[in-house]
């Protein structure tokens, strides 16, 4: 049996470095008042020994963990089908690791799930937490203010209750909608038809609005209910054909849903853009070029707004002050969504 040699301790460090053992602590858990060629001598010896600080110990002085939380509310075959929550946890992933953060990713696959993230939450595990993909009814933004958690949702708050405080990342959904529908009738389109998302999250009613900002007076049968997924854009497209076999054009509350919508068109003998032109909502590469016809559709950044996510999350924690409270509550971000043109519309 190989024996495992015994692991470099702080004291070891500071023999190597020339230094106090109180140095070697300050400026491996980020203090100030060590000057920088001193600073250099211990980092010089930490990598030299391979010293790894004890987290447990860590987190006595400075009161972080390094692990932020990560919590989508959809359950896991969602979470991993979805192109749009891989783009967004590597946005959230990249930002962390450049801070040297662990990512814990934690899915709520049904309402049981709740109280345990919330209990994860509030034990003290992680400095804060990343929400996203919420539901209208969703009570887990009330567990998590109730825990006391430092906390960036992704997307417009769409809960009742009080917003005080509330920091989180968005795209301009109704924007890039009306920019949608624009297009599709600066080509002479006049029967726009919609497939929404989830209507019980705040990014599907907003692109509702931005449609219905630009078709005012649009025949009710030429809207459907979808999932933002391709079997609901699928069933929407199909229920659309139903009910106006006369429309011309469709705007997709995602890519995924236009996808679905164009295979149905497709079977049904429709010709793309001919007959009837197509747009998207997300501009998710592997799904908007790979489409047949390939898909025109509204980009939004989603990598960026995971970035963003754990940025104003970072940031929101540097500036607490030992009591527990923020200096300066960084603001909320809606980036600009814009209109990618291929050859579906």
């Amino acid at each position: 049996m190989t024996e495992t040699a015994p692991r470099p301790t702080l004291e070891a460090v500071a023999a190597r470095a020339g230094v106090s053992r109180a140095t070697v602590s300050r400026v491996v858990n980020g203090g100030e008042g060590v000057r920088e060629p001193l600073v250099e001598r211990v980092r010089r010896a930490v990598e030299e020994l391979g010293y790894v600080p004890n987290q447990a110990a860590r987190s006595l002085v400075t009161r972080r963990h390094d692990a932020v939380a990560v919590v989508v509310a959809e359950p896991e075959s969602r979470v991993f089908a979805d192109p749009f929550f891989g783009l967004q946890l590597r946005g959230i992933s990249k930002e962390l690791t450049a801070y040297d953060n662990q990512l814990v990713l934690l899915l709520t696959e049904g309402r049981d799930d709740h109280a345990r993230v919330a209990r994860y939450l509030a034990g003290g595990h992680v400095d804060g937490a990343l929400v996203f993909s919420l539901h209208l009814d969703d009570p887990l933004p009330g567990l998590i203010q109730r825990a006391g958690v430092p906390t960036v949702f992704g997307g417009r708050p769409g809960w009742s209750g009080d917003r005080r405080g509330v920091v989180y990342v968005d795209s301009d959904n109704r924007g890039g909608a009306r920019e949608a529908v624009r297009h599709l009738a600066g080509l002479g389109r006049t029967r726009i038809a919609h497939i929404t998302g989830a209507l019980d999250q705040t990014s599907a009613a907003d692109r509702l609005d931005g449609y219905r900002d630009v078709m005012v007076d649009a025949d009710p049968r030429l809207i459907a209910e979808g999932d933002f997924t391709p079997a609901g854009g699928e069933r929407a497209m199909r229920e659309l054909l139903g009910r106006c076999p006369d429309l011309d054009a469709v705007f997709a509350a995602n890519d995924l849903s236009a996808a679905g919508a164009l295979r149905v068109l497709r079977a049904s003998g429709r010709r793309v853009p001919d007959d009837v032109a197509v747009i998207g909502f997300d501009d998710m590469l592997p799904v908007a070029e790979q489409t047949d016809p390939p898909l025109t559709t509204i980009r939004q950044d989603i990598e960026e707004m995971g970035r963003l996510m754990a940025r104003l999350l970072l940031r929101g924690l540097d500036r607490r002050n030992p009591a527990g409270g923020v200096v300066g509550t960084p603001s909320s971000v809606v980036l600009p969504t814009t209109l990618i043109r291929r050859t579906s519309a």
